[in-house]
């Protein structure tokens, strides 16, 4: 008898980070179905990438879902009125202006109602609490929370056909380690995109927070990054 394949629900943004954790659940042996959102972000060129690395990687299916951008007010990835913080301190405990409101709570929400309408029970999130901006949705205890909110709040669930599980694989990666799984699983990060503020060409400006944190991970693992920058920091 055939041994059933798993399915999974995968988030993918179209950066560094969300390219890995893909690449993990289908090393792992899971049919993936990945979910991007449009949500009005102003590197919108994210995604072309998502769709880009969903098919180099192999993902069985991808959906690009839009939300309302006015749900996410005041926030620099979302309102181009507020500047993308640049040269930032990234070991700050602050949260950076780049926050967008409960984002990973309504990505999971959706992420959630996708896996219980075809009846999937695992969904793959990207999130990482090591080399990070702070968010607070990033966060193992948030997750935690989450997971247990989901096992209580579906049909599913209640009638024990199965039980959720939000796998978090790169959550205490350095970016470094990220990549170097990345690469041996055979991600292409030149389809990749991690930029807030990218120029008009769609090179990354290389003085974010993501940009730092993309180029240091890539200097400690001794690679070199594939992304041409409109302006590398020294």
């Amino acid at each position: 008898m055939a041994k059933k394949i798993k399915k999974a629900v995968i988030l993918l943004s179209g950066g560094l980070d969300s390219a890995t954790t893909l690449a993990i659940a289908k090393n792992r042996g899971f049919k993936c179905i990945a979910l991007t959102f449009n949500y009005g972000q102003r590197h919108s060129i994210e995604l072309k990438a998502a769709k880009k690395v969903a098919k180099s990687i192999g993902a069985a299916r991808h959906k690009i879902i839009d939300i309302d951008p006015s749900v996410f007010a005041n926030s620099a990835l979302t309102d181009k009125s507020i500047k993308v913080p640049l040269n930032r301190n990234i070991n700050s405990s602050q949260i950076p202006v780049t926050y967008v409101p409960a984002r990973n709570t309504i990505f999971l929400s959706y992420a959630l109602a996708f896996a219980e309408s075809i009846g999937v029970f695992d969904i793959f999130i990207g999130v990482n609490a090591t080399d990070y901006s702070g968010y607070p949705d990033c966060r193992p205890q948030y997750i935690k929370a989450f997971e247990k909110m989901a096992n209580l709040a579906t049909a599913a669930a209640m009638q024990k056909k199965g039980r959720y599980k939000i796998h978090t694989p790169i959550i205490k990666m350095t970016k470094a380690k990220i990549i170097k799984t990345g690469t041996r699983l055979g991600v292409d990060y030149s389809l990749t995109h991690s930029c807030y503020s990218p120029d008009k060409n769609g090179r990354p400006c290389g003085r974010c927070d993501s940009c730092r944190l993309r180029l240091k991970g890539f200097t400690e693992a001794g690679l070199k990054d594939p992304l041409k920058y409109a302006k590398r920091p020294n």
